[in-house]
């Protein structure tokens, strides 16, 4: 008798399907499947070795897998239903492919013999792909899934990470004659451009100069490499306003973000006559806005581009170290370990930032879409323990909540905290159902502001400096206000709500030692 573990020959493509994408490192799915994803799911079924998390929404599944590559650097796969249900992942995907995740979607299709037919779901699959995706194709036949499989994780793994889209059609999924696709070999980073290298030595010299990180370029050993430059050569050192993953909190090299507000990042980019990029662009406002520059460094700044997010961004700060001689030099702007004097009373931004940063245990992870509210937690939380930051890079709402899922999924043995608007997380308020099935160690903090704020101040950057009612009331969250406290608690999470420092500090205490999902309402 043959075990369910070993291919035969007489395997359809959704087991060859499952069993490639095995063999190629890919170990959960995120799925949220239809009719013609049940063979896709009865493989997941009787194969071992994949782990598969249901989401209510599509939304939360493309998140989730975004989320899992930024900790673990390996895609998942998520599984989704036809064009509808892909299109339902959109806006997560955009994030992801703007993070530089890797995911691999696998997309149900009619069979091949349905399409002409026309029936209600059909699509064009591949065309609501191809925006968010860097690599589409469509399996002709059972005997080729397999192949595609991996090659749709060698394509997702090019660096920094990329959206595949393998779109299977229902008879090459249940059609015998599949075929496993063993390991393939997998792509490294592109070189950095070395002709760049003394140039940059160059322009690194003194406190008008900048050295702007990104990416892969945030790591520990990375920002301590960034560090001693720094150091050595007297520049200054920032990233970009949103990155991936960001390595933070005592005994780490702090690096600022460039801010959000455009007056701010014109003020703190002015004084930089020249700029190295390693993982990042050239900074540009994140809207144009009437009378104000969308390139925010100042006029005649030089820009010198020697690592692309998808380069050898160590090998870069390496070269980079050797070439200052820097390497013995002790970094600059390590963080010393410090502890906020605990606030009280009601609920402000500052008071909010301080406790943040003295509940957040070692080792946490932080997911942030606090896009307004949050905008006091960067340098409140620099001396917290040593920590992760993941921000949403795409810019599109409902991020949060979905990649705290898929930070939990790859990391089980830390602390995730999850922070958030009501506004965003009521995108992908389906996150907390998930959070609850997979009893994840996730405490959500929802600032209730009952409305769309960062868009309150966006009505007056673009030039409208009084808007009249009914423009306020399509920005807000009350009427009626929403209820975080029983919606958490009606998809099986623990739930409290909190209106002044005390409280909240108590709540986070409870909430970080649970060791299962718990939100927290906290009302601004």
């Amino acid at each position: 008798m043959t075990d369910s573990t070993t291919p035969t020959t007489r395997m359809n493509g959704a087991e060859s399907l499952v069993h490639s994408l095995l063999a190629n490192g890919v170990e959960v799915c995120f799925t949220n499947p239809g009719t013609s994803e049940m063979h896709f799911v009865a493989a997941l079924d009787h194969i071992p070795g994949m782990r598969s998390i249901l989401a209510l929404q599509e939304g939360v599944a493309t998140g989730a897998a975004d989320g899992y590559y930024r900790m673990t650097g390996k895609p998942a796969s998520t599984l989704l239903h036809l064009g509808p249900g892909l299109a339902n992942g959109l806006s997560n995907l955009h994030n992801a492919k703007k993070a530089g995740s890797g995911v691999v979607n696998i997309v149900g299709e009619h069979a091949s013999t349905h399409i002409a037919l026309d029936a209600p779901l059909t699509s064009d699959i591949a065309g609501i792909a191809a925006p968010v995706s860097h690599w589409v194709r469509i399996s002709p036949t059972a005997q080729t899934v397999g192949k595609d499989a991996a090659e749709a994780v060698q394509a997702a793994r090019v660096s920094p990470g990329q959206i595949a889209t393998l779109i299977l059609p229902s008879d090459t999924a249940w059609n015998e004659g599949g075929v496993v696709q063993d390991a393939v070999d997998m792509p490294v980073p592109a070189p950095f451009d070395a002709d760049y290298l003394d140039a940059a030595v160059t322009a690194l010299d003194g406190p008008d100069s900048l050295l702007l990180l990104g990416g892969g370029a945030l790591t520990e050993d990375n920002l301590e490499t960034a560090g001693r430059i720094a150091a050595k050569t007297g520049c200054k050192l920032l990233s970009e306003w949103s990155n991936a993953r960001l390595e933070r909190g005592a005994g780490r090299v702090f690096v600022g973000r460039v801010p959000y507000p455009i007056d701010m990042a014109l003020e703190v980019l002015a004084p930089f006559k020249r700029i190295v990029l390693i993982g990042a662009r050239a900074p540009i406002g994140f809207f144009a806005y009437p009378d104000k520059p969308a390139i925010l460094t100042r006029e005649g700044a030089e820009i010198l581009p020697l690592a692309g997010a998808g380069a050898d961004l160590t090998g870069a700060l390496d070269a980079l170290c050797v070439a200052t001689d820097s390497g013995q030099t002790p970094p600059a702007d390590l963080v010393a370990p410090s502890v906020p004097t605990r606030p009280s009373g009601p609920i402000n931004r500052d008071s909010l930032a301080a406790l943040i940063a003295r509940a957040i245990p070692e080792d946490a992870i932080v997911v942030d879409e606090s896009v307004t509210t949050g905008r006091a937690f960067s340098p409140a939380t620099k001396c917290a323990a040593k920590h992760t930051w993941l921000n949403n890079c795409g810019g599109s709402i409902g991020y949060a909540l979905p990649a705290a899922i898929g930070a939990a999924i790859a990391c089980p043995d830390r602390k995730v905290m999850c922070l958030t608007g009501d506004g965003s997380a009521m995108y992908t308020v389906q996150s907390l159902w998930t959070m609850a099935r997979e009893n994840l160690d996730i405490t959500v903090l929802v600032f209730a502001n009952q409305s769309y704020q960062i868009l309150r101040g966006e009505l007056t950057n673009v030039g409208v400096g009084n808007p009249g009612p009914r423009a306020v009331d399509m920005l807000s969250l009350d009427r009626p206000a929403l209820d975080w406290v029983q919606m958490a608690q009606s998809m099986g999470v623990q739930a409290s709500r909190v209106a002044d420092c005390d409280g909240l500090e108590n709540a986070l205490q409870d909430g970080l030692t649970c060791g299962g999902p718990n939100l927290i309402e906290v009302m601004l």
